[in-house]
């Protein structure tokens, strides 16, 4: 805007220039004219050919990020005409918070290329837009500014963080032998049942090496299921019951200049029941699927959310990623959604609830399902640090008071500490027709 304030000022003076020199005669007002319209004319070809010949490029190393780590991004800008650039300003439209992409470039020569690398501590959980990029410059005089925008556009998606969990409650379900010992996987298990022929699409490791000799033809192992219980988590995303701490303006603006290094001492959670519930998920799910067991998630946001229970790394990544972009925006109270989805679970499936609420109908809720058969094991984040009601202490004693193992989650809290520290499970006894190892 500056700049063509500076461009209608020149030209206004050129005009009184025409007319003096009209009116008057006088060569100097000529002499004026000439100088003042070729100055206009020099500065906006000058400014224009600033943003031509430039070629930028970005490269993200991934797509996918997690709170508390870094993302690397490369930029290069090449200066492909013979005429040097003095300045271009390059200005990243991401809407990654602290992405820090934008650049002021000085004295980029013909047939130069200027490089720079941007670290972005991540710092919230969710979808992102990586671009639009606009390069922008102007005359030595700033007469004129002229833009350029590179309109490709990337995502990242940024998982919630985790956390190294220890130990966790999971107690032994009971489990129904006859349908677990006959269930077949494609996953490589501690349970051979047989073997049969190769078929394109079966992994080299699972070949039998003495049965492909024997019968001169390709024989592969065959899998079950290990007769455990899964786990399904059950996060509480109901609007009314979450809350967050209002952080200062001073404070934020002050960790937005500070170097990405400053931060990576240790991991900070935005100040909100919904943060902390999350990021308790993702840490039990992680637990969890590390030790190979099947783990479901549910959750009702912004839409209902259901994971079906599996046990591989590429299970791990749906569940970040379904959090990733969870909100607060539920309508659903909690007890009803333990209540219509726990109906599909089979006996012996251990329920992880989580839960801002300070209402008692689904502690209620949760007691109920665990003298059902199902396992419950419950997480309690603390509201009351929040800005919310009081109330949790309350529940974690009662739900300890009947023998479910329950936490509670506060406000500054190392979910570390926190979530290893959990008491030790209930011993369940076993059907005698089942595998009696421990699950």
């Amino acid at each position: 805007m500056r700049t063509v304030r500076r461009a209608w000022v020149v030209l206004a003076f050129g005009l009184i220039c025409v007319v003096a020199a009209l009116v008057t005669g006088c060569e100097l007002y000529y002499h004026l004219t000439y100088l003042l319209t070729s100055t206009l004319l020099l500065s906006a070809l000058w400014a224009w050919s600033a943003t031509r010949g430039l070629r930028l490029s970005r490269h993200t190393r991934t797509s996918r990020a997690q709170v508390g780590r870094l993302l690397g991004e490369r930029f290069s800008l090449r200066n492909t005409s013979w005429l040097p650039k003095l300045w271009v300003i390059i200005s990243d439209g991401s809407d990654l918070p602290n992405h820090r992409a934008s650049r002021v470039i000085h004295n980029l020569g013909p047939r130069r290329e200027y490089v720079w690398t941007v670290r972005t501590l991540c710092e919230r959980r969710g979808r992102f837009r990586l671009g639009p990029v606009v390069i922008s410059s102007s005359d030595p005089l700033g007469l004129f500014e002229f833009r350029r925008e590179f309109p490709q556009t990337g995502s990242i998606v940024v998982y919630p963080a985790t956390v190294p969990v220890r130990s966790f409650p999971h107690p032994v379900g009971y489990l129904p032998g006859g349908d677990a010992l006959r269930r077949r996987t494609q996953h490589i298990t501690t349970n051979a049942t047989g073997v049969r022929e190769y078929a394109p699409g079966d992994s080299f490791n699972r070949i039998h090496w003495p049965s492909t000799v024997r019968k001169n033809k390709l024989i592969v192992k065959e899998f079950e299921l290990d007769p455990m219980s899964d786990v399904w988590i059950f996060l509480d995303m109901e609007r009314s019951v979450h809350f967050e701490v209002p952080v200062d303006e001073m404070e934020l603006a002050l960790r937005e200049i500070e170097p990405w290094w400053a931060h990576t001492e240790q991991l900070r959670l935005e100040p909100s029941t919904g943060e902390y519930g999350v990021t308790a998920a993702a840490s039990v799910a992680e637990f969890f699927i590390r030790r190979r067991r099947a783990v479901g998630l549910v959750a009702y946001g912004q839409r209902r959310e259901v994971i079906q229970a599996d046990r591989d790394e590429r299970q791990l990544g749906k569940v970040l990623d379904t959090l990733a972009a969870l909100r607060t925006e539920g309508e659903m109270p909690f007890s009803e959604v333990l209540s219509v989805e726990s109906g599909r679970l089979a006996r012996g499936t251990v329920v992880v609830a989580i839960s801002p609420s300070v209402r008692e109908e689904w502690v209620q809720t949760a007691l109920f399902l665990d003298r059902t058969g199902l396992r419950v094991v419950t997480i309690l984040v603390d509201a009351a640090g929040f800005g919310g009601p009081a109330g949790a202490d309350l529940l974690k004693e009662r739900l300890l008071a009947t023998g479910t193992p329950a936490i509670l989650l506060r406000n500054g809290d190392s979910l570390q500490e926190v979530l290893s520290s959990l008491p030790s499970p209930r011993t369940v006894p076993v059907l005698p027709s089942v595998y009696g190892g421990e699950t």
